[in-house]
């Protein structure tokens, strides 16, 4: 039986929140059909990303030291990687840029009318890199996918979490959502898209306290505190997806 994360009552399947603005085949989809490796948003917006100016009409961007660490990782394992380039001077660039496309045409998806439009661009923001368009166009579509997949990630969960978190057993009303309650639901999504195939254990959570300090942005929460919220956001992403990963029926 599916119980609520927060607050614990049978049946309840909180993800499934569609998220506005997704034309073509992700039209109305929820967030199971989006969740994939998503980063951090830093910033200062208060409210929700929702819609289809969802990261457009808010104060918050998408990491770049986040985003550099995790494409520096894992851009050789991508099938365009070619090994005459490295990533610094070559790949970096069309990354950013596939970040920055997303953050100026919010509204827009992937597509032939978008490359077109934003082709001429790489040659202003390619820096020192050596990739023509034809060789950096995956990398940047690589990048935009996951920046809009980050952005409508959170807002869906964001949306959801607002409206239910005073119900939890743990809420607090000491603490707020937007600084406080949001960076800890934040957290423990982008950690469960980080660690797919991983339990939620004593071990995870110990590693995911090690580092709140650094992800707590605005939450005056310690740890001990936080942790709830972390791990009701970890598993309402992990009912989004197959099966049972933690195999705690929940």
């Amino acid at each position: 039986m599916n119980r609520d994360p927060l607050t614990k009552t049978p049946g309840a399947h909180p993800v499934g929140v569609g998220v506005g603005g997704v034309g073509g085949a992700a039209a109305g989809a929820g967030i199971g059909a989006l969740f994939g490796p998503i980063g951090m948003l830093v910033g200062g917006a208060v409210g929700t990303l929702a819609g289809a100016s969802a990261g457009k009409s808010v104060a918050e961007s998408i990491d770049p030291t986040g985003e550099h660490d995790y494409w520096r990782n894992e851009y050789s394992n991508r099938p365009y990687a070619n090994p005459q380039y490295n990533y610094d001077d070559d790949y970096a660039p069309a990354y950013e840029y596939g970040n920055t496309v997303r953050s100026q045409y919010a509204d827009r998806q992937w597509d032939d009318s978008l490359e077109q439009d934003i082709r001429s661009g790489w040659e202003k923001a390619k820096a020192k890199s050596r990739l023509s368009w034809e060789e950096a166009k995956d990398a940047t579509r690589d990048a935009f996918d996951r920046s809009d997949r980050t952005y409508r990630t959170y807002g869906a969960t964001d949306n959801y979490y607002r409206d239910q978190y005073k119900n939890a057993v743990y809420y607090k009303p000491e603490y707020d959502y937007d600084n406080d309650y949001r960076p800890a639901y934040r957290y423990g999504t982008q950690a469960r898209s980080a660690h797919p195939n991983r339990e939620w254990d004593d071990n995870l959570e110990a590693e995911l306290g090690n580092r709140w300090d650094n992800a707590k942005s605005t939450s005056r929460m310690g740890w001990n505190e936080a942790k709830h919220a972390v791990r009701d956001a970890w598993h309402n992403v992990e009912r989004a997806l197959p099966g049972d990963f933690d195999r705690d029926g929940r």
